[in-house]
């Protein structure tokens, strides 16, 4: 029988430079640490809606299996696409500025639900985060 996918379960990002990446997925995005597991396994996971983001130390036996730290040029990934509750692009735009993150104009771009507009920001490693909200 063929396996049918309905969502993404987890993610895990590589880094070292953890403090600076909680501020920004709990502080900034709203994730909330259910797993902190930093001085046994060198992970702490957030939930992220009904998904989670695991960050891995990469000074830790798991994150040293993966090679060095991500760079501008040696990212773990291209990106990822988290889905947010219904927000107009401008109060989005506001709140990250606000926080001192860099954003670019929205573009209407293909997704799980269909086209709608979002954007990309960068995280403190730089992996690229695409923000898309509900409201179409």
């Amino acid at each position: 029988m063929k396996p049918t996918i309905v969502g993404i379960d987890h993610l895990v990002l590589r880094t070292d430079n953890l403090e600076a990446m909680l501020v920004f997925y709990c502080d900034v995005l709203g994730c909330e640490i259910v797993r902190d597991e930093r001085e046994q396994l060198g992970l702490v996971q957030l939930q992220a809606g009904s998904e989670l983001i695991d960050l891995l130390l990469i000074g830790s036996e798991m994150g040293k299996l993966g090679g060095g730290a991500p760079t501008q040029y040696n990212n773990n990934l291209d990106h990822f696409c988290l889905r947010l509750r219904p927000i107009s692009p401008q109060a989005l735009c506001r709140y990250l500025r606000q926080r001192g993150i860099e954003v670019p104009n929205f573009e209407r771009r293909n997704g799980a639900e269909g086209f709608g507009d979002s954007i990309y920001i960068k995280d403190p490693d730089g992996n690229t985060v695409e923000l898309k909200s509900a409201l179409q």
